[in-house]
């Protein structure tokens, strides 16, 4: 609970040192936009929350809330885009987003306790047998059958490839990119994007 609070102080903080150094060089309207951003983004949480709680979501249903409340802020800054590049920056932040999702998901999983509630927990309680359900949702399960529940319902699987699917297009996206240094900056953003997979994946053989 500490840690929770000190991370919301902490985010208050850099929140309002942010707008301050915006109204300091006159960017009074995107202090506007983005305080209406982290308006609508707490709004979404607390629907997504809400669902969560009254178990109405599945796996798929939650995995792609989490990757338009990971969009949200990056949304909001559409309108300083080019307008010949506003359509290529809202495909490839869906990609990028939905990467780094499933990507923290896949990572989530590694054991029940961090597992709660993420994708994988979703996607064993849509298909477990009844001892399952209860295992799962009383917190029983230790890290050898939580393992095995995951490879019985295919979560990695899923989620490695979705990781594929996005990866594909975004470097689809990237070929059409035209302008060299900005094909140099996002060639660069997926790279580290890669790096992190590799660095996963790794994690996951060690575990």
């Amino acid at each position: 609970m500490r840690s929770r609070q000190l991370k919301v102080l902490a985010g208050d903080y850099f929140s309002s040192w942010f707008y301050h150094l915006l109204a300091k060089r006159e960017q009074i309207e995107m202090v506007g936009i983005l305080s209406t951003a982290i308006a609508d983004l707490n709004v979404m949480k607390a629907h997504l929350y809400s669902k969560m709680k009254g178990m109405f979501l599945s796996a798929e249903q939650y995995l792609r809330h989490t990757v338009q409340l990971n969009m949200r802020l990056f949304l909001s800054f559409t309108p300083m885009i080019e307008e010949s590049l506003a359509e290529l920056w809202e495909k490839l932040l869906a990609e990028f987003s939905q990467y780094e999702t499933v990507l923290l998901e896949l990572r989530r999983g590694g054991d029940p306790v961090n597992a709660m509630e993420g994708y994988c927990y979703w996607k064993v309680l849509e298909s477990a047998t009844e001892d399952e359900r209860r295992l799962l949702q009383e917190q029983e399960l230790d890290l050898k059958d939580w393992k095995k529940l995951k490879m019985k319902y295919k979560c990695d699987s899923l989620l490695t490839d979705k990781l594929h699917g996005s990866l594909g297009s975004i470097q689809g996206l990237l070929q059409g990119v035209k302008e060299e240094n900005l094909f140099a900056e996002l060639n660069a953003a997926l790279d580290r994007l890669l790096q992190h997979m590799k660095i996963s994946g790794q994690a996951a053989v060690e575990g």
